[in-house]
């Protein structure tokens, strides 16, 4: 390999998710699985409610985790600085705005709260306007983060034209 090619950087991930405090580890191996099959990049914020090396974590993402890149960040503020002006969304029972009525652009940034808490009311109302929510029916609490998290993923990749993906 040449010097170049060696230092040529990664190619940027189309979508990173982000699990906010995320607590079951089944969900964030199911989240990380969706990540290597759409190449999108997993960020987990701490504190988590689980070892990132937890049996339940690797046996949910098979053996895909060699395909992801997964991180931890230490709090929001760290979100933050990373993501720079890259569009952030959040997913919220509470949203204002329909997942599928909201435009996604490249490199966004796919936020999803803790199974039992969901996301803090301070960055719910911080991201309003791109506080989405999936619908369901009355009554229904919310959807498993998992399955939320690949609702998003599949919707902002379809907008932005699945890029690398076939």
């Amino acid at each position: 390999m040449s010097a170049t090619a060696s230092a040529a950087a990664p190619p940027q991930p189309p979508l990173t998710v982000v699990l906010h405090q995320p607590e079951i580890p089944p969900n964030t191996g199911n989240v990380a699985r969706t990540c290597a099959a759409t190449g999108c990049r997993l960020l987990l914020i701490e504190p988590l409610g689980f070892d990132i090396d937890d049996a339940a974590v690797q046996r949910a993402g098979l053996d895909y985790w060699d395909q992801v890149e997964v991180r931890t960040l230490p709090d929001w503020s760290a979100l933050q600085a990373e993501a720079g002006d890259a569009q952030m969304v959040l997913a919220s029972s509470h949203g204002g705005r329909r997942y599928d009525r909201l435009p996604y652009r490249q490199g966004a940034y796919l936020v999803l709260g803790s199974e039992t808490r969901g996301l803090p009311v301070e960055l719910r109302e911080h991201y309003r306007e791109s506080c989405v929510r999936i619908p369901m029916r009355a009554g229904a609490r919310s959807l498993n983060m998992a399955n939320a998290a690949a609702v998003l993923v599949y919707e902002a990749l379809r907008q932005i034209g699945a890029p690398g993906l076939r």
